[in-house]
Formats: C-alpha cells, sequence, structure tokens
C-alpha cells in the first residue's frame, strides 16, 4: 500500500511517498498519523506562508490543497457509506424464528420436504454403494429422469395430508421451493441431473438458533441446497443464524471407485475399520447423519458422511456443543435416524439388525433403550432409496406425541406402552423415496432450552 507523510522543514513543505505503514525519517523523529491528522496537518502548515524566495514550497503546497481536499472528500464519501451500512442491518429480534436443540421439545415450525419433480440419480459410484442390488436395473434404466409418475402422484399426496395434519396440531409448516431437478448441471469436476428437495433432514440440521446447510456427498445433491434458499433466507432477516458448510468439489478423489460393492462381508470388514465410498479427500456430511440431545450431538462415519466432515461440525459446534462419534454393525451405513433415534430425554430407539458399539455410554448415562419391533411393510413395495426400517423414523411432536405411519401396527402400540400417543399418518409411498417421517422435515423451532443430559 502506498502511503504519504507531509512535513515542514526547512521553510518548505516535504512530501514523503513509500510502502506499508512506517514513515521514514531523513532528519528528526516522526510519528505515524492517521488520515484526518494528516489533513489537518497539511491544512495547517499550507496556512502559514511559506518565504517569497520558495516557489517550490508555493507550488508544492497546492500541490498538497488539491491532493488532501481530494482524500479529505473520499474519507466523508466512505463515513457516509458506513452511516449506510449500518442502517442496512436491524437489531436481532428478542424472539428468533429457529430454535431447537433436541428431537422431542414441543415443535412449533418444520419444513416438509417436496416430492415434485423428484428425479431419479444418475447410477455414478456413490448412488450404487448406497443403494440394493435389486434395484440398480431401476436406476441404469431411469438415471436423470423422473421417477414414475404415477407414484410421484401418490406422494404428493399422502404429503399434503401430513402436512394438513401438523397444521391441525398446531404446527407452523414450511415448504421449500417447487424445482425441476431433470436440468442437466456441469462442474469443472463432474456432471449431474439433480435428485428432489424431497428431505430437508438430509441437508439441513438446526443447532439452538443457528441452522446449517450440509454440503452433500452426492453429486445429484450438489445443488439441493436451492430449494430451500428462500426460506432460509427469510430466517436468517428474522435473526437466525445462517452458516453454510464448505462445497466439497465432489471430483473424483472424494470417492473409492474401487469401493467392494458385490461383497457384504468385505463391506462389513471396511466398516469396522471406518472405510466407505467416500474418502477424506475433502470434507462431506450429510445432515442427517447428525442427532441432538441438547449439549451432545451424535454423529456416524457413513458412505455420504466422513471424518472431515464430522470434524468440521465438532470445531464449528465447540465449545458449547460436544459432538461424538458413534459407530454401528452396518455394512451399507446412511444417515442415523433410522438406526438410532433418539425420541425423548433418555430414551432412545436402537434398530436390532443393526447394534450401537458404543450403547453403553447410553447405558451408564441411564437411558432407556428402546428395541422397535420388526416392520411390517410388505417385500414387494418398492423402496428404492432405503430399507423397511424407516417405521423407526418417527417424528416427536413433543415428548408425548409422535407421528408415525398408519400401516405399521406393532410400532404403534411400543408407543402406546411408553405412555407416548400416535398421530398416525399414511406415507407409504412417499417411503419409496428414502425417508420416513423424520426424514421428510427439519424441525425449524422446538420450545425448550439448551440442556445435557449426559452430564
Amino acid at each position: 500500500m502506498r502511503v504519504m507523510w507531509v512535513g515542514r522543514r526547512g521553510g518548505k513543505v516535504r512530501i514523503w511517498e513509500g510502502e506499508g505503514a512506517s514513515r521514514p525519517t531523513p532528519r528528526g523523529t516522526w510519528s505515524p498519523e492517521s488520515r484526518e491528522e494528516q489533513v489537518q496537518s497539511v491544512a495547517r502548515l499550507s496556512a502559514e506562508p511559506p518565504p517569497s524566495s520558495c516557489l517550490l514550497g508555493r507550488t508544492l503546497t497546492g500541490w498538497v490543497q488539491r491532493t488532501f481536499q481530494s482524500t479529505q472528500a473520499a474519507t466523508a464519501s466512505s463515513r457516509n457509506s458506513c452511516a449506510a451500512d449500518d442502517k442496512a442491518t436491524d437489531p436481532l429480534p428478542k424472539d428468533c424464528p429457529v430454535s431447537s436443540y433436541n428431537e422431542w421439545d414441543p415443535l412449533e415450525e418444520v419444513i416438509v420436504g417436496r416430492a415434485e419433480n423428484a428425479c431419479v440419480p444418475p447410477f455414478t459410484v456413490e448412488v450404487k454403494a448406497n443403494t440394493y442390488e435389486k434395484y440398480w436395473p431401476f436406476y441404469q434404466k431411469h438415471g436423470g429422469h423422473y421417477f414414475p409418475k404415477d407414484h410421484l402422484k401418490k406422494a404428493v399426496t399422502e404429503i399434503e395430508e401430513m402436512c394438513n395434519i401438523l397444521k391441525m396440531e398446531g404446527v407452523t409448516v414450511r415448504r421449500p421451493d417447487p424445482i425441476d431437478w431433470s436440468l442437466k448441471y456441469k462442474t469443472p469436476d463432474f456432471e449431474s441431473t439433480g435428485l428432489y428437495g424431497a428431505m430437508p433432514r438430509d441437508i439441513l440440521i438446526v443447532v439452538g438458533n443457528e441452522i446449517i446447510e450440509a454440503p452433500m456427498a452426492w453429486r445429484a445433491r450438489f445443488f439441493e441446497y436451492r430449494a430451500y434458499r428462500s426460506i432460509i433466507k427469510d430466517y436468517f432477516h428474522r435473526g437466525a443464524k445462517w452458516t453454510t458448510a464448505p462445497k466439497p468439489t465432489m471430483a473424483d478423489k472424494l470417492y473409492d471407485e474401487n469401493y467392494p460393492i458385490h461383497s457384504v462381508e468385505d463391506r462389513h470388514k471396511l466398516a469396522a475399520q471406518g472405510k466407505f465410498v467416500t474418502t477424506e479427500f475433502e470434507p462431506c456430511f450429510d445432515a442427517a447423519d447428525f442427532i441432538r440431545a441438547g449439549r451432545d450431538i451424535f454423529a456416524q462415519r457413513s458412505q455420504v458422511t466422513n471424518y472431515l466432515g464430522i470434524e468440521w461440525m465438532r470445531r464449528h459446534l465447540a465449545p458449547d456443543y460436544r459432538v461424538h462419534i458413534i459407530s454401528f454393525k452396518d455394512p451399507n451405513p446412511m444417515h442415523i435416524d433410522a438406526t438410532f433415534n433418539i425420541i425423548g430425554p433418555g430414551l432412545v430407539l436402537s434398530n436390532p439388525d443393526r447394534p450401537c458399539h458404543q450403547i453403553d455410554l447410553f447405558k451408564k448415562a441411564g437411558w432407556t433403550i428402546v428395541t422397535p419391533p420388526i416392520p411390517v411393510i410388505p417385500d414387494d413395495h418398492p423402496l428404492w432409496m432405503s430399507s423397511k426400517w424407516l417405521s423407526m423414523n418417527v417424528l416427536m411432536l413433543d415428548e408425548k406425541r409422535v407421528m408415525v405411519d398408519a400401516n405399521e401396527v406393532p410400532i404403534q402400540k411400543m408407543f402406546e406402552k411408553l405412555g407416548i400417543s400416535t398421530i398416525k399418518v399414511n406415507i407409504r409411498n412417499a417411503n419409496s423415496l428414502g425417508g420416513g417421517f423424520h426424514c421428510w422435515t427439519c424441525d425449524v423451532r422446538r420450545r425448550g432450552t439448551l440442556q445435557s443430559y449426559f452430564d
């Protein structure tokens, strides 16, 4: 940065110009001045008449006056600009529209996804690693095109009914913008079509008064955040904190192209070593691989969430929150809430097919571990992107109310034995797109406070 210093020596105005903030010292001692002090100094020096014999002094004085008049005008302009900037930001409201610390406090506002225009993702390595082999021909045939229209129409109807029921229960419902996910896009590292805006739980997580956008790991989900931006901007204008995690390039190095997909045994061995189709090339995570219990947040390393992504969340949320890594006997983990779903203070649903390796952490803290019953969803019902265990992917409206699938009678009875009333909704066709009630929603505001359930 070029800097100018001014002074009078020997009856003449002297000007020094150089790099940086240190003034040259030809003779005598100089101290740094602010721009305002320099302007005042020049005005004072210029007002003193120089010797008549010093034509150069008069010339320089006139030049300095013109130069600093310009500088003074720029300073005033800068001040006016700062004042305008100050007025552009409203003070934070007392009641933030975003506030949620756990999965069970009374639900006041929620985002519910959309099935409209949902597209089958291209059959890339990360998609192949997360889907069942029996559905691979479906992806090979329909990748980049809409899911079957009749099925989507039924799913749309089911989710509309779900929204209506939530509203009747006193919950404010927000919906993402409809987008045509079939449009092809290209980055310097890959090209793809989109997926959907159906599962806000996958891309958004609320921690306190902050809403965090996950970076995602599927190339088909690179631009999924666009469906939610109008909602998030509204929350931000009304006082919420808004954070977007670092966006991965999703270059080839993020994926293990040789990941052994056919052998379940090999997958079990690799999972035990913490190795999945996503590498540690750059941070990536889906928000649905995190589940909240006040100050403690639990995360799993999965096919879409790597250790760098978990570490980013750990550092970002520290010191107010503690992020713990837990793991399961699961050869193909993707999203924690159909494996381990916290439904109340000291109460968690634990999938019997995928036991938690760190379950003693919860038992020692006095938690009750509930084993959900086997799902009753028929074998012939298409589940293109998930397992039958969506039956335990429930949404708590508060500690004593739960939204559960109308077809899953066994788990309804389990909740009733726990003293929790069930709100029954049929979303069987919506399940086919890869999510239950927890996946289809992101709880934006719950009435509660930050507490610790493990101290």
